[in-house]
């Protein structure tokens, strides 16, 4: 049986943000044009989440959404095995994030992928704490591409309040190398 819901204000942090992971760092990365202009994202632009299984654990303040979950807004689109929404509890302060209202936290796994136009982002999970307004996507192995260029590394870490993004290299890989990789195509940052 497949849920269809539609959240406005809570899931736009999650898409917000998921957003920011396919097209802020390969922004940050290449010195390039900023993907930030292009997003086209609306706080009023509603967010369909569609899943095999919705779970809603109102004592725990946790709803799971399960098997082929995919959030669309707009252009984009965001698809994993998995994403957990943490409320926080009544009476807690909700203005520790305008964006956020009531959520907390936000956990998605099991084959992560984000698509916005041409840029995608994947990896095994991803987490987004409201509060802080950090987002740490992890996996074996990170990937970030727009057309052609590639960036490749183990651990992805934005902080949205200053747009600061910072990969990390896959250090336990067979390689031992521990760096981050990129491929840019010639041309490519003239598109």
């Amino acid at each position: 049986m497949q849920k269809t819901l539609f959240w406005n204000k809570h899931s736009a942090a999650l898409f917000g943000l998921l957003l920011i992971l396919s097209t802020g760092t390969m922004a940050y990365a290449q010195q390039s044009r900023s993907g930030l202009a292009d997003l086209n994202l609306s706080g009023d632009q509603p967010i369909e989440i569609e899943s095999d299984r919705l779970e809603v654990r109102d004592a725990e303040r946790v709803a799971v959404f399960s098997g082929n979950v995919q959030a669309t807004q707009g252009p984009t689109v965001m698809r994993a095995g998995r994403m957990v929404v943490h409320y926080r509890t009544e009476g807690a302060d909700a203005s520790t994030s305008s964006q956020g209202g009531n959520i907390e936290r936000l956990e998605v796994e099991q084959k992560v992928y984000v698509k916005s136009e041409n840029r995608v982002a994947t990896g095994d999970r991803a987490t987004f704490d409201m509060a802080t307004e950090v987002l740490i996507m992890t996996g074996e192995k990170v990937v970030l591409s727009e057309g052609d260029n590639v960036l490749t590394g183990c651990k992805l870490t934005i902080q949205m309040n200053s747009g600061k993004a910072d990969l990390e290299g896959c250090k336990s890989q067979q390689s031992g190398s521990g760096r981050v990789r990129m491929l840019l195509q010639p041309g490519s940052q003239n598109q």
